[in-house]
């Protein structure tokens, strides 16, 4: 997302990394040494990469979206292969299928009877919103809305259940074949959605010629590569979203440090370190001064220093995921080593960025570093063996198949990565805002959220390989098996303090997955379950409606408790759970003093820029 004024900013040359550090001459922090990959390269008989058969895989992922079609036809091969052998799974699903269509048909013949009422067969999901209206309760779009249920439903229980099936090809059948009956649902089409009708009727017509020019403004958009404006209202990075004052300390190849300027007169001695995912704008964090977590931290006698990750180009196909630890965490705490020397560090991590901090705590402890005084984790996983449906694109055909498509382009580029995370909740992300823009013509006023998800962000090829095979695939950071310049590491070295924060309806870092820290770490935990999801669920402020949460503290040897025993057996507190983290990080933290001073002389000699920087904004 790009401002919509012109101000002066720091004039900023874009370079590969490996290329930078070939200019400096091998910078000490620049000039990293690259492991080598992962995966070994398949060599055909003269040596060669199989250079055609990724071309291939590439063209084919284009029109895929990504989804690898041996995948699926592996998948369906398994269900449909133990199905037809079952003789007595498909009687029960023949039986479900006839009584089904006898009670809808029953429901059709008395549906205006004064003792029918609606949903009386089936109601949607509380998670379903698309049937919400009272509209929907009316004859015939109810009958409707409850034949498509009931239809979902019964290919729910003939997808699943089947014995024999492996569990992952049955979640892949189960899923694909759930996102080709939303495309039914009689909600997306104008003539069964009384909702649709009601708005034509009123505007005369007129909602179908503003839907119109809606569906126009989003093809010009696709059409040109996303080249094209997107409207954010109001919404400009510097200007309106990630406001909080501040100054770049520290500059190399891969992230600008951001320390933030105190707003209180007293700090406590002990900075805050956050560290974002690179697959998202940092300013998640810092979006407008009302919901600023930045402005929240400060605010309450914290100094908070801020990675920006630098958006990576095709150029920086070699990037290798031990690069964001070494020029990202190493590299900022070596930074604020320099600003408030001989101080601990309160470090907080994001979704992968908790990821990235949780390798980086246990390196440092395998290495007898002790610079964290706590870690804060939030949405963030370590164990991926129950990482929800994000997984259903996780196995060594998909995975093989997005290492050829990215082989291609040097990135993962930005539709491919939003692409996967709205089909996790394509009711919500994808076909209810179809029909609200195009059947209503209606827009969503913008928002400072809905600004921030469109300025998306590139993963270099090489990172997202080594991150999807060693973390996803091999899953081994929880097994012990993760190394870190050639030697292992392992997460029960963490005995840091540990506030770890997971949401209840997050559809990429699943609550019970991110709970799995209390077994892997030898450290007291405060875990923290709170309302939402994986981002309306942290960017919480204190006086925002409807969030709550539940928090409790295991000591290190404390007997595990499962977390549908937790979820039980913990209470629910009404409001943000910010003010319970800042309280806890107060209680590990020294009496305020004197703010530290704001970066360093080399700082001032480089001519770093103001926050929020100058990568934030390609």
């Amino acid at each position: 997302m790009q401002p919509k004024t012109t101000r002066p900013t720091a004039e900023v040359t874009i370079l590969p990394l490996r290329a930078r550090a070939a200019d400096r001459g091998g910078d000490r922090q620049s000039a990293v040494p690259i492991e080598q990959p992962v995966a070994p390269v398949t060599q055909g008989a003269d040596g060669e990469t199989y250079q055609a058969d990724r071309a291939l895989h590439a063209m084919l992922a284009r029109l895929s979206g990504g989804i690898s079609p041996v995948a699926l036809l592996l998948a369906y091969t398994d269900w449909l292969s133990h199905l037809a052998s079952s003789p007595q799974r498909q009687i029960e699903i023949s039986h479900e299928a006839v009584v089904d269509v006898k009670r809808f048909f029953e429901a059709a013949q008395n549906c205006f009877s004064p003792g029918q009422g609606p949903w009386s067969l089936i109601k949607p999901q509380a998670q379903d919103r698309r049937f919400d209206r009272h509209e929907w309760e009316h004859p015939p779009f109810n009958l409707m809305a409850q034949a498509f249920l009931l239809g979902q439903q019964w290919w729910h229980n003939a997808t699943t259940g089947v014995r024999g099936v492996a569990k992952q090809n049955e979640a892949i059948v189960e899923f694909s074949v759930r996102q080709m009956l939303d495309v039914l649902s009689p909600s997306n089409f104008a003539a069964t959605n009384p909702e649709v009708l009601r708005k034509s009727f009123e505007s005369g017509g007129d909602s179908f010629v503003r839907g119109w020019r809606n569906f126009s403004s989003d093809w010009v958009h696709l059409a040109s590569a996303g080249l094209a404006s997107v409207n954010t209202g109001d919404f400009v990075v510097g200007e309106s979203i990630a406001t909080s004052r501040g100054k770049v300390v520290f500059r190399n190849d891969l992230i600008e440090l951001i320390q933030y300027y105190p707003t209180t007169g007293k700090v406590h001695p002990e900075p805050i370190l956050i560290v974002p995912a690179w697959i998202m704008k940092y300013y998640i964090l810092d979006l407008s001064p009302q919901n600023s977590l930045v402005k929240y931290l400060t605010g309450h006698g914290f100094t908070v220093f801020m990675i920006s990750w630098r958006n990576p180009e095709a150029a920086d196909r070699e990037v290798a995921f031990d690069d964001y630890r070494k020029l990202g965490v190493v590299a900022a705490l070596d930074t604020i080593g320099s600003i408030v020397p001989g101080r601990q560090v309160h470090a907080l991590g994001y979704c992968l960025g908790g990821t990235l901090l949780s390798i980086s705590a246990a390196t440092m402890a395998r290495d007898g570093d002790d610079r964290l005084k706590s870690m804060s984790l939030l949405a963030a996983q370590t164990d991926f063996t129950e990482a929800g449906e994000l997984t259903l694109f996780i196995n060594e055909s998909q995975v093989a198949f997005l290492e050829d498509m990215m082989w291609e382009r040097g990135v993962l580029d930005t539709t491919q990565m939003a692409g996967a995370f709205q089909l996790l909740r394509s009711n919500d992300l994808i076909w209810s805002r179809l029909t609200r823009d195009y059947l209503m013509g209606e827009r969503a006023a913008p928002s400072d959220l809905m600004a921030w998800n469109a300025d998306a962000t590139r993963l270099p090829y090489r990172m997202h390989s080594e991150y999807l095979r060693k973390l996803f695939l091999n899953n081994d950071l929880a097994g012990g098996r993760y190394f870190v310049e050639g030697k292992p590491i392992s997460l029960p070295d963490i005995h840091t303090p540990m506030f770890v924060v997971g949401t209840l309806r997050d559809h990429v870092a699943p609550w019970k997955s991110v709970y799995k820290i209390h077994f892997q770490v030898d450290a007291n935990v405060t875990f923290l379950l709170t309302s939402g999801g994986h981002n309306a669920g942290i960017v919480a402020p204190p006086g925002e409606q409807g969030h709550s949460y539940r928090v409790k503290t295991e000591v290190a040897d404390a007997t595990y408790t499962g977390p549908d025993e937790w979820l039980n057996t913990v209470p629910s507190v009404e409001g943000s759970w910010w003010p319970e983290w800042t309280n806890w990080l107060a209680a590990r933290s020294s009496e305020p003093s004197e703010p530290p001073c704001m970066g360093v002389k080399a700082a001032e000699e480089n001519n770093l820029p103001d926050a929020p920087g100058d990568y934030v904004r390609h």
